[in-house]
């Protein structure tokens, strides 16, 4: 989340409008993330989140986002629930920008889980997992391994001047690892962004996944590599063993993870490093003017890049 496109109050009253949902009581931008331009509505009836749809998510994905988190919410799974206006449409324009509002999640973040709460989260990514195995709904990954490698020639110049020969070291690694991709993996929708900023408690009980921005057809086990990554690596990039197999755990309690799937996940792992970094990397050379967000450093995925690389047998981390 962050704020690319300026909304005031007048604009927000104008869009409630169109929608059941009270009064405005309050607009406040949310300056946390780096995809979409979010606000924060407060309202006579309650919180709500409009979001304006920017850079990477192309208009005519939309209606899946949609589609998937209404279904998701008819499955019991907690997450945002995208809300119809008064036309019966989850979708709309706020200045020329594809537009939804979505259900306010009660509960924040945590930037530090015990391993309770991870074995928490393990089971309810199963459990998103098994569900949306049953939704009708696709939508291919438009930041799979296919893509690492012409993202990595787009920064190619820029990049190098911020760590030298960054792009040769990263195009050795994914001509390598494109060879030990693994392939016919169970598969099915995930929700591809499991960092903490989108994992909300309500004190000590999971609440919810929030921004399914990235969410798409993929690898089930690759969403476990990517909340691995994003999880179970403290401030000093020391990997956290316990935190990973409470993570597995929880996870195995409600859908077991094959074999197949368990040997692949060294190379997902590096996969999910080598992604983050990249769009990291292209996000912090290619900064919008005007535009209120936080980067993240694309240095914390170099060093996970660096610790699985120097790992020799990276599934004794696990159980």
């Amino acid at each position: 989340m962050a704020i690319y496109t300026k909304v005031d109050t007048h604009e927000a009253k104008f869009i409630l409008k169109n929608y059941n949902l009270g009064e405005l009581k309050k607009i406040q931008g949310i300056k946390k993330g780096i995809e979409n331009t979010n606000y924060l509505l407060i309202t006579t009836t309650g919180k709500f989140i409009l979001t304006l749809f920017e850079k990477r998510v192309q208009a005519k994905e939309l209606p899946f986002f949609m589609n998937l988190m209404l279904s998701l919410n008819d499955k019991k799974i907690l997450c945002p629930k995208p809300i119809k206006n008064k036309n019966k449409k989850t979708l709309f324009q706020v200045k020329n920008k594809q537009a939804a509002i979505c259900s306010f999640v009660y509960g924040k973040e945590k930037t530090n889980h015990t391993l309770s709460e991870c074995r928490s989260i393990g089971k309810n990514i199963a459990k998103l997992h098994m569900v949306g195995k049953k939704i009708k709904l696709y939508r291919a990954n438009n930041l799979s391994i296919k893509s690492w490698i012409a993202l990595n020639q787009s920064i190619k110049t820029k990049a190098n001047k911020k760590i030298p020969n960054i792009y040769n070291f990263i195009n050795t690694l994914l001509l390598d690892l494109k060879k030990k991709w693994p392939s016919h993996l169970p598969a099915g929708i995930i929700h591809g962004d499991l960092f903490p900023d989108n994992i909300f408690f309500k004190k000590k009980k999971f609440a919810g996944f929030i921004d399914f921005y990235f969410s798409c057809s993929d690898f089930l086990i690759y969403d476990i590599a990517i909340c691995i990554n994003a999880m179970c690596f403290d401030k000093k990039i020391k990997f956290n063993k316990l935190k990973a197999n409470a993570l597995l755990k929880g996870y195995s309690s409600q859908r077991n993870i094959s074999k197949k799937e368990f040997a692949a996940l060294p190379q997902l792992l590096l996969g999910a490093s080598i992604r983050f970094f990249l769009t990291r990397m292209h996000d912090s050379i290619n900064r919008q003017k005007g535009a209120i967000v936080k980067v993240k450093d694309p240095s914390e995925f170099l060093k996970r890049i660096q610790f699985y690389i120097n790992t020799k047998n990276v599934n004794k981390l696990f159980y």
